[in-house]
């Protein structure tokens, strides 16, 4: 059961799960792996919706404006060991995307910007990811990043039960057969 969106106008997206980043540059491209595994290997109940953003900035909008919780689920900049789980909330969400990490991030900055300029911005914004190690062109991650992976994984996953959706295991979901139609995000890449 979700929470009531209160005065806000009706949204169809409950809890909207967003992958950030850039596949062809090494951890950046984190957050695309992190919900590749997330619609892998659980059961997304109505209400979530998970999406690799990838780079697409401004394009985004509308599926933030429909959304009453966002979550970013990217690489952020800490002043912590690579690999290391990052929580940031609110305001500081903004703050945090302002300062880039890579070209993508300006973007992200941009879109919640022009989601409270139009009137439509969230209850809440959450952005979850890792510290990165290396943002070069590579297609595979750091070490360090690759196994924090399910740690941010699962982060996502108690995000989102902990705004009132069920999400189980795949192991758990009963009659769902998962059809493979791209190898690539469905193994993280």
């Amino acid at each position: 059961m979700s929470r009531d969106p209160g005065p806000q106008t009706a949204r169809s997206i409950g809890v909207l799960v967003l992958g950030l980043g850039n596949v062809l540059l090494g951890d950046d491209g984190l957050g695309a792996a992190a919900v590749a595994c997330i619609e892998r290997d659980y059961r997304i109940p109505p209400g979530v919706r998970i999406e690799d953003g990838g780079t697409l900035g401004l394009s985004l909008l509308n599926l933030i404006a429909d959304s009453q919780y966002v979550i970013l689920v990217d690489a952020v900049r800490a002043d912590e060991a690579p690999g290391t789980l990052v929580r940031i909330d609110g305001a500081d969400v903004t703050d945090a995307v302002r300062d880039r990490l890579s070209p993508h991030q300006v973007g992200v900055a941009d879109l919640l910007e022009a989601a409270r300029l139009i009137d439509c911005y969230p209850s809440s914004v959450t952005l979850l990811g890792l510290v990165p190690d290396v943002i070069d062109l590579a297609v595979v991650r750091s070490r360090a990043v690759e196994s924090g992976i399910d740690e941010l994984v699962g982060a996502v996953v108690r995000e989102v039960r902990s705004l009132g959706y069920e999400v189980l295991p795949e192991t758990q979901a009963v009659g769902r057969a998962r059809p493979v139609h791209n190898l690539a995000r469905y193994f993280g890449m």
